[in-house]
């Protein structure tokens, strides 16, 4: 599979980060970082009427403290593979948290 270029256009300060959403799933929950960075997720809600992605804004948003509002998918709302923005945010911080949910 060719690696996907994505190019951003935002003002506001942010970090992103490449998921893999599973839904259907018995639980949400990270499972794992992939060898190229993306973050494995599973989730309970179903992939219709986009309710595998408001789940998963909901719960990268508990999973890094941040409001749901700072949390946005800017490519692959359709797929299973995702790139979403965290405002206000740097990439340090954002990976600390999420590895601190994986333990």
């Amino acid at each position: 599979m060719a690696a996907r270029k994505y190019h951003l256009h935002d003002g506001r300060k942010g970090a992103a980060i490449a998921v893999r959403v599973t839904p259907r799933a018995r639980r949400n929950e990270i499972v794992g970082v992939m060898r190229n960075g993306t973050i494995k997720i599973r989730l309970v809600a179903p992939p219709v009427e986009g309710k595998a992605n408001a789940a998963l804004i909901k719960f990268l948003a508990d999973v890094v403290s941040v409001a749901q509002s700072k949390i946005d998918i800017v490519a692959g709302a359709s797929g299973r593979d995702k790139l979403v923005s965290v405002m206000d945010m740097d990439a340090d911080t954002l990976h600390q948290r999420i590895l601190e949910h994986l333990k």
